[in-house]
């Protein structure tokens, strides 16, 4: 079913594909408005991650109603969640962050991750379990919130239990660093400061 509607969206779509590069990733989109399509760049610059490391150029496919997931080279994204501008970003973290597992990590190193992260299964190899209890995607929802800690970022853990609470985000930096020479910084907040106030003159006789 889904690449039936993939081949008819593909036949249907009028949307030039866009693509980007650098520390943002090498990607390119098939379908999705411009607006979409600068959500998805819009969030993966929000974070500090470098998804340039990825070695290959990943499809990014949008429209609406698709299940927003995540196979080597190719990610699904919905076009109604993108639509919904910051909101959607953790998301699109989350799916880019499959990629990186895809492409950087070997059965070691997801062996260690699943035991750092508390997954009971690193990635569907056995059935019937939750979303949470996957290796993968604990792993993808703690990247995408340890690379921008940010308020709006809908991977922010709000329990010990969630996805992306196993690990302190500096040490999944740190870890990450060792296993995939993953930059082990977070962008800096941008701070307002008011104007700074004028001593006030003296006059002297």
């Amino acid at each position: 079913m889904r690449r039936f509607v993939l081949c008819v969206f593909a036949a249907l779509s009028l949307v030039p594909a866009g693509s980007a590069a650098a520390a943002g990733g090498n990607y390119v989109f098939a379908g999705g408005t411009p607006r979409e399509q600068a959500q998805v760049t819009g969030a993966l610059n929000a974070s500090a991650f470098d998804w340039s490391l990825v070695p290959a150029q990943i499809t990014i496919r949008i429209a609406p109603g698709l299940p927003s997931e995540a196979t080597p080279g190719t990610i699904w994204l919905d076009a109604n969640l993108l639509d919904a501008g910051m909101f959607s970003w953790g998301t699109v973290q989350h799916e880019y962050a499959h990629e990186v597992d895809f492409f950087l990590l070997d059965n070691a190193k997801r062996q260690l991750l699943e035991t750092m992260l508390g997954g009971k299964d690193w990635c569907y190899s056995v059935l019937g379990l939750q979303h949470s209890q996957y290796g993968c995607e604990r792993f993808a929802s703690t990247l995408a919130w340890a690379y921008w800690p940010n308020a709006a970022n809908t991977m922010r853990p709000t329990a010990p239990t969630d996805e992306s609470a196993a690990m302190d985000p500096a040490k999944f930096r740190a870890l990450l660093t060792t296993l995939i020479g993953a930059p082990n910084t977070v962008l800096p907040t941008v701070t307002a400061f008011a104007p700074a106030t004028q001593k006030k003159k003296t006059s002297h006789p």
